[in-house]
């Protein structure tokens, strides 16, 4: 085995062929053939979309105000202490979905995944103080 490839010459399973974070040769040569333009190529692309150009009024504006990835969503939440609270939460969140306060995917996504995450972490800290007491 030569180079992480095989005796007929291919790369052996799990490895690609280029190093941990290697660039593709591609990027590498645009990036150079752009690089020291930045200012001039954004300029331009300001100039086309104050003239009404649409695609690049598109690009300027996606990077003005991006689309947001996430939105906040609100509504009532018993508080949470323990593993029961938990499943009380869940209840609420599953009444949400269904009364149209949240999508489902809102809520089983996001929410019930908060509130799994939660458990746990209550969970592991009732753990770790056992463990202190009985040390």
């Amino acid at each position: 085995m030569k180079n992480g490839r095989n005796t007929a010459g291919k790369f052996t399973s799990g490895n690609s062929g280029r190093l941990k974070g290697a660039r593709n040769k591609k990027t590498l040569a645009i990036e150079s053939l752009i690089e020291g333009q930045a200012e001039a190529l954004t300029q331009t692309a300001i100039s086309k979309a104050l003239e009404g150009d649409g695609l690049a009024l598109s690009l300027c504006i996606e990077r003005i105000a991006p689309a947001p990835k996430d939105k906040s969503v609100s509504f009532p939440l018993p508080d949470i202490k323990n593993s029961m609270d938990a499943s009380k939460a869940a209840n609420c969140v599953l009444k949400a979905v269904s009364e149209g306060e949240l999508t489902p995917v809102e809520g089983n996504t996001r929410v019930i995944g908060l509130i799994d995450s939660y458990r746990r972490t209550l969970e592991l800290t009732g753990i770790e103080e056992r463990l202190q007491v009985l040390e």
